[in-house]
């Protein structure tokens, strides 16, 4: 059976870390450990995917206000996420993540709240249409976009610094990180007929070396599809 559980970065111990990095380096080449730890030290939450005592995957979170382009909110920015390959397709940890969101946006009640992505490999970029009607960047031209992009990219330099292009919208290290392995970084070519992968390869080039697509999603409940819009509400109901 698989459960999910919230926790705090303090509280996760060297035990629980190592095992999220010995499922994320399976998944990932050129993984290092002191790198990996240094990452989930400047996070806010862990949110583990548990297949009975197990790790079967887990997610990182760390949530922050933000005043830029003279625009208040709040930013949800995901950091390292790694599924096992046998829980592909499971749910649990999106509607563990999507509760999270809830929370968040009961806490700064009032501020509009974007989720802030970095894409490494077509799999994840899928999440943005499964979670988000509105989002950049978007392989249909919409209204909106442009300041939405134009948001994206101010928060991306400002968490990133030079190592975002602004112009490709895309983050790299030149090669220097971790990379999806050979075998999961691959679409297949019924994954790469569909609009928003084929997307994604165009996009983000450089996606074999590591880098990264980066992604934002206006986290509002008209902006949401309509099962995460519901699960985002039973988890704000009193």
């Amino acid at each position: 059976m698989l459960t999910t559980r919230v926790i705090g970065v303090e509280d996760i111990s060297d035990d629980m870390a190592s095992d999220m990095f010995g499922l994320y380096s399976r998944y990932y080449a050129c993984a290092d450990w002191g790198r990996f730890a240094s990452d989930l030290k400047g996070k806010d939450r862990v949110i583990h995917l548990l297949d009975g005592n197990q790790l079967a995957g887990f997610t990182t979170l760390d949530s922050y206000p933000f005043d830029v382009l003279g625009q208040k909110g709040l930013v949800v920015f995901s950091g390292d996420t790694i599924v096992d390959r046998p829980h592909w397709g499971q749910t649990q940890l999106s509607y563990a993540w999507l509760r999270e969101v809830a929370a968040l946006s009961q806490r700064y009640e009032g501020l509009p709240v974007y989720w802030l992505l970095i894409v490494k490999g077509h799999r994840t970029f899928r999440f943005m249409p499964a979670f988000g009607k509105r989002f950049v960047p978007h392989w249909e031209a919409r209204e909106g976009d442009q300041a939405l992009l134009q948001l994206r990219d101010a928060l991306a330099s400002e968490r990133f610094g030079a190592a975002f292009d602004p112009r490709t919208g895309v983050l790299s290290y030149g090669g220097a990180l971790d990379r999806l392995a050979s075998p999961w970084a691959e679409p297949s070519a019924r994954e790469a007929a569909r609009p928003d992968v084929a997307f994604f390869l165009r996009a983000n080039p450089g996606y074999r070396q590591g880098d990264e697509l980066v992604c934002l999603c206006p986290l509002s409940r008209d902006n949401m599809r309509p099962l995460t819009r519901r699960v985002f509400d039973a988890a704000r109901a009193p």
